[in-house]
């Protein structure tokens, strides 16, 4: 038997006298080394290019809606078709991160979401866009789980929390990257044209992909563990008896944070435009204050992952984020300068919560299915989840969009009930 010690953490720094000083507001991201900056760089654009061509879809929803002639139910079925494909997209990407690469599986999925994102432009009707949605959602899927991964993979302990909140806050990039390409394109163009044009700069991360296969490899510990490990990523690894408790409550926390979040993504650009009567400007006017929200969330979530634990940040912002979607979808008509001053706490909350993701699925898993086990809890919770969208959309037409938001709450109690049957992982070295 070996006696040489296991790593202590997958990173490709220097021996710890050489490692660059950790202490300080970037010390986290010093302590990657130069590889690893590179790879957080490659999984931060990819993220943030997932998020915005997301994004060109509640954004179009309404001008979609009118050139179609849906009702609401059928509009939050793209979203739910999105995210079903999403699951399936997320936990192969998984399997192929563990067998080909994370690097690898990373620029499939990136070029994947691209292609059909721009197809999508070129939908004839209802039933073309919601296949061209789907096949978009099979790449949107894989993305964040296998960077989240390739990144935690070259991250210290110490730091992997705000690193990987770093990484979640691309997602608010993005976000607010779609809301001001949005609000140009359907300021120059007529409504009709628009929504086809905002599906046509999805094409964008394709440039990115061409950096990432000169510049991103995966950490070296990780690709040495990986291929001396005797059994390889699959789905029927994280179902044995030994994964099988962290796999089912790993996915009910997953569904629970989601179906949070994919409600309030969906809808509340709908909600400004439709319940509030907002214009396109207003509309993103209004959407700045939640996504500047929801990127502070992002990084201070991370910094309290490391500090209060992986399970403790979850359980508080479960609590603020129920909270803050009954008041945001309570504000009484024509009050209208709540939903300013309630969009910051919103958008911040809701994604704090996201922040501490990537290190605790990271941390659940070792090594050799750490890609499967992470791509299949947080995907399989994505496309549960997508059933709070479509829920909200039927319900729409019947309690108007503010009232149906508030359906989104459940998932956050689910997301709370969920931590019971995982263990906390703050510290743990990924070996």
């Amino acid at each position: 038997m070996s006696t040489t010690p296991p790593p202590q953490a997958l990173t490709d720094h220097p021996t710890a006298t050489e490692r660059p000083a950790e202490d300080g507001a970037l010390g986290w991201f010093r302590a990657l080394g130069p590889r690893g900056r590179r790879a957080f760089a490659g999984a931060f654009g990819g993220y943030a290019l997932d998020s915005y061509d997301y994004f060109t879809l509640p954004l179009s929803m309404v001008a979609l809606a009118a050139y179609f002639g849906l009702d609401s139910g059928q509009t939050g079925l793209f979203t739910t078709v999105t995210l079903l494909a999403s699951g399936i997209g997320g936990a192969l990407a998984g399997v192929l991160a563990d067998r080909a690469g994370r690097v690898r599986a990373l620029m499939i999925t990136v070029v994947t979401y691209a292609i059909f994102t721009v197809a999508c432009g070129f939908a004839p009707n209802f039933e073309s866009l919601l296949v061209f949605r789907a096949l978009q959602g099979l790449g949107f899927g894989g993305e964040w789980a296998v960077g989240a991964i390739l990144v935690a993979e070259y991250a210290s302990a110490k730091h992997r929390g705000r690193t990987l909140g770093a990484i979640q806050s691309s997602w608010a990039v993005g976000w607010a990257l779609a809301a001001i390409v949005y609000t140009l394109v359907f300021s120059v163009f007529d409504a009709d044209t628009a929504w086809r044009v905002m599906f046509w700069t999805g094409a964008l991360p394709a440039l990115l992909v061409v950096w990432m296969r000169r510049q991103v490899q995966d950490a070296p510990e990780a690709i040495a563990v990986r291929e001396k490990s005797a059994g390889k990523g699959s789905f029927a690894a994280i179902f044995k008896p030994d994964l099988l408790r962290t796999t089912i409550f790993a996915g009910l926390l997953s569904t629970g944070v989601q179906g949070g979040y994919y409600t309030l993504a969906t809808w509340v650009p709908t909600y400004l435009k439709s319940d509030r009567g907002l214009s396109v400007v207003g509309t993103g006017g209004y959407l700045t204050f939640l996504i500047s929200g929801a990127f502070l969330g992002y990084l201070t979530g991370g910094y309290l992952t490391d500090r209060l634990g992986r399970r403790r940040n979850i359980w508080l912002f479960a609590l603020l984020s129920a909270v803050c979607i009954v008041a945001y979808g309570n504000i009484p008509s024509g009050a209208d300068t709540w939903l300013l001053v309630l969009g910051f706490p919103l958008g911040f909350c809701m994604s704090a919560i996201f922040s501490g993701f990537g290190s605790y699925l990271s941390e659940l898993y070792p090594t050799a299915v750490r890609g499967s086990g992470q791509g299949f809890t947080y995907n399989a919770g994505r496309a549960v989840g997508a059933v709070f969208p479509t829920t909200v959309g039927f319900l729409a037409d019947s309690w108007g969009v503010g009232g149906a938001l508030v359906f989104g709450a459940i998932g956050y109690g689910i997301a709370a009930l969920a931590l019971l049957g995982l263990p906390e992982t703050r510290g743990k070295e990924l070996a």
